[in-house]
């Protein structure tokens, strides 16, 4: 038991994508990111969500590590929440949610930016592709996070099927990956390659969920992210962590260790 134990601590205190003990993979690692980036670079950070509150709530803890060691980073909303709230019109709900993901993304040092597609009517197509990709090549990102789309949402699924297209249309220019929101009631058949301890943020993530004052966050937070942070922690070794899945190039993927 002690034993697999400290395997566990052991891989979550390797350095990767040059931030000492931000990432580590929980069984067998390949070439490490850390060997793509000396450790003094700073990196550009692009985390796509389909509504504000998505990055923060699904990888925020992550974000604020990242912003707290030098790295720049951008919150890139699909949409503004438009349509969270059938008591209030479109312009009245955008207006409320942007000024809450302003003073989220403050607390975790990101900026926010709008890709200008509409909460609950979002579209996959040939020129939504084009214009994802050209946002995300204007920010030039070394990695981008986006969500899951093997989710309940059709916003969450659009949102994850975007950055994957400009992924592949690039040539793989950039790290992939992807985080969970939800999990249990909204993203599906999530299985991590990455975590990230999160213990230490913990209570400043949970500031930056909380700013999002409409979308209910105590309860939101004490029915999924809290147990959601603790079983990826107990998977991870760590008391809270977020999870991820690397979406690697196929050289990469053909790696084992001793193989």
């Amino acid at each position: 038991m002690e034993k697999s134990t400290s395997a566990r601590r052991h891989f979550i205190k390797l350095s990767a994508m040059g931030i000492g003990s931000l990432a580590a993979a929980p069984v067998v690692q390949a070439m490490p990111i850390s060997a793509t980036y000396s450790a003094d670079k700073k990196l550009r950070i692009v985390c796509v969500g389909a509504h504000p509150g998505d990055p923060e709530f699904g990888c925020g803890g992550t974000m604020a590590k990242y912003s707290d060691a030098g790295h720049k980073v951008t919150f890139l909303y699909l949409t503004k929440g438009e349509a969270s709230d059938a008591t209030k019109t479109y312009a009245e709900m955008a207006e409320l949610r942007t000024k809450e993901a302003a003073v989220s993304c403050k607390i975790l040092g990101a900026t926010a930016m709008y890709a200008g597609q509409i909460d609950g009517n979002t579209v996959l197509d040939k020129n939504k592709n084009e214009e994802m990709t050209k946002m995300i090549l204007a920010l030039e990102p070394d990695i981008v996070f986006t969500q899951w789309p093997v989710d309940g949402h059709p916003d969450h699924q659009v949102t994850g099927l975007l950055p994957l297209t400009a992924w592949v249309r690039t040539e793989r220019k950039f790290h992939l990956y992807f985080y969970e929101v939800n999990t249990g009631s909204e993203t599906m058949g999530f299985t991590p390659t990455d975590y990230v301890d999160i213990t230490a943020l913990r209570e400043r993530k949970k500031e930056a969920m909380f700013a999002h004052k409409t979308q209910d966050p105590i309860n939101t937070y004490n029915d999924y992210f809290k147990p959601l942070e603790e079983f990826r922690g107990l998977e991870a070794g760590v008391k809270a962590a977020e999870a991820f899945i690397h979406f690697k190039a196929k050289g990469e993927r053909s790696t084992i260790i001793g193989l």
